[in-house]
């Protein structure tokens, strides 16, 4: 009870300390230009990078929109083709694409040997087909719209994979140190046979990428892009709200990770104009998860993760 009381608070706490910044920001501001404080060098570099990579950015995504000022806050049936489209898809997802409830009640446990694996191509068939196929034909169909301009342009990405390497080289501690918990090996890997064979590994690690490339088109790439006139940089903290929800059911640091990451992706994404690098942090960090969880597994060609 003390620990659901103690994580309940610490979020309530920072959402509340957000909103009277927000309020109050002026006045932070007037008290950080003549406090001492911003002159020590370490905290004060700390404020700037921050800003740098924060506020900063957004301004350039708004600078760099492409619209003509009567679209700003404009009614835009775009907008509600992209968002119906959005809200459709994840409903399908949960209620045809689920793992646990649909797969089972279409295709009853036969004790075949690969039943699970099935199972699991049919859960990242769902996202492929809900989180890429559906919206490309969506924007086939709507006036205007080049599916090369949903930020799935490979131009430029190799000026900006060094970005990605040190996110992934400061994400890599963190998810050392979650392996060694309870809930991290409960976790995963999702597939618990994939210490079966090798071909039981490759075969779920690729099914595993097709759905991160097709998560990052879907929340990066086509709600991003199809927000982008009406909403500019703002599209990427309406993008929040359902990535945050897809990872119900994970544990809850993680759960809350996600909003960060949703954050900074959704941003690199608008800025690069590419989805790649997301894709290549999902996958890094989920095989590097999968591996660090196999090693609590017993040998391969041993018994299924428990």
């Amino acid at each position: 009870m003390r620990l659901v009381a103690l994580q309940a608070g610490v979020v309530i706490g920072v959402l509340l300390g957000l909103a009277l910044g927000i309020r109050h920001a002026e006045r932070i501001a007037r008290w950080w230009v003549g406090s001492s404080v911003r002159r020590v060098p370490l905290l004060g570099r700390l404020v700037r990078m921050v800003r740098r990579l924060s506020i900063d950015q957004w301004r350039a995504i708004d600078a760099e929109t492409e619209r003509a000022p009567a679209e700003a806050g404009a009614t835009s049936l775009q907008v509600l083709v992209v968002l119906l489209t959005i809200a459709a898809m994840l409903t399908l997802q949960e209620y045809f694409g689920d793992l646990d409830k649909t797969y089972p009640h279409l295709f009853p446990p036969d004790r075949s040997r690969y039943w699970e694996l099935r199972g699991f191509a049919w859960w990242s068939g769902w996202r492929v087909l809900g989180y890429v196929v559906v919206p490309m034909i969506v924007l086939c169909c709507l006036p205007g719209q080049r599916i090369r301009d949903y930020h799935v342009s490979l131009r430029g990405f190799g000026k900006h994979l060094w970005i990605y390497l040190v996110m992934f080289a400061l994400v890599l501690p963190a998810v050392l140190a979650a392996s060694t918990t309870p809930a991290f090996r409960q976790t995963y890997p999702f597939y618990r046979m994939a210490n079966r064979s090798y071909t039981d590994l490759v075969i779920w690690e690729l099914l595993y990428a097709a759905q991160f490339f097709s998560l990052e088109f879907f929340f990066r790439g086509f709600l991003l892009h199809g927000l982008r006139r009406a909403f500019g940089a703002n599209a990427i903290f309406v993008m929040l709200v359902p990535y945050c929800m897809i990872h119900y059911g994970k544990p809850l640091p993680e759960t809350l990770g996600a909003l960060g990451a949703g954050l900074i992706l959704g941003t690199l994404a608008m800025r690069t104009r590419s989805i790649w690098g997301g894709v290549l942090i999902h996958v890094g960090v989920a095989v590097t998860m999968d591996v660090m969880a196999l090693r609590g597994c017993p040998p391969f060609g041993g018994g299924p993760c428990h």
